[in-house]
């Protein structure tokens, strides 16, 4: 058997090989200064100008303890309640920061630097979830995910993370 048939990476006909547009999100998704650039424009209070689709999460380091910024897409929202994707799976800096302390500040559309509760979702939780977004977003999630599988070498595991108001 040869080397190329038994890899692990290697693009078997059930699992197309990302197409351009996909390949081009991966890559634009691991360039810092682009992925950088919105948290400039939310600490300036210009949030508002991406409305209710992003969100800034503020966290601290797990080690550092100092503050860091990240802004995702919102994947589901309801009264009080915002949901988010870890799209670089548990290793993403900002998931594992939440893993470790559960502190988080969120900044989206016109609220800006308000306390928010941490809960991880499970695996069954996130792919429900994530289902009724593929469902509302097809074309957005088709591109996405498959950015995401091709960044993971496979099938991407994509947690959510559910932000709530913390308790009183």
């Amino acid at each position: 058997m040869t080397e190329a048939a038994t890899d692990p990476r290697r693009v078997t006909p059930s699992a197309p090989r990302p197409g351009l547009v996909d390949r081009l999100i991966e890559s634009t998704l691991r360039t810092r200064w682009i992925v950088c650039a919105p948290i400039a424009l939310y600490r300036a209070g210009l949030g508002w100008m991406f409305g209710e689709r992003l969100v800034m999460i503020e966290h601290l380091g797990r080690v550092s303890h100092d503050r860091r910024f990240v802004v995702v897409e919102v994947v589901d929202r309801e009264r009080n309640v915002l949901r988010v994707a870890s799209g670089f799976g548990t290793r993403a800096q900002w998931y594992r920061n939440l893993r470790a302390n559960g502190v988080a500040y969120l900044s989206t559309g016109g609220a800006r630097h308000v306390r928010a509760a941490v809960r991880l979702l499970d695996r069954d939780e996130s792919e429900a979830r994530l289902a009724v977004y593929a469902a509302r977003h097809p074309r957005a999630w088709r591109h996405l995910k498959a950015a995401m599988d091709d960044a993971a070498d496979g099938d991407a595991y994509i947690p959510l993370v559910e932000f709530t108001p913390p308790a009183r």
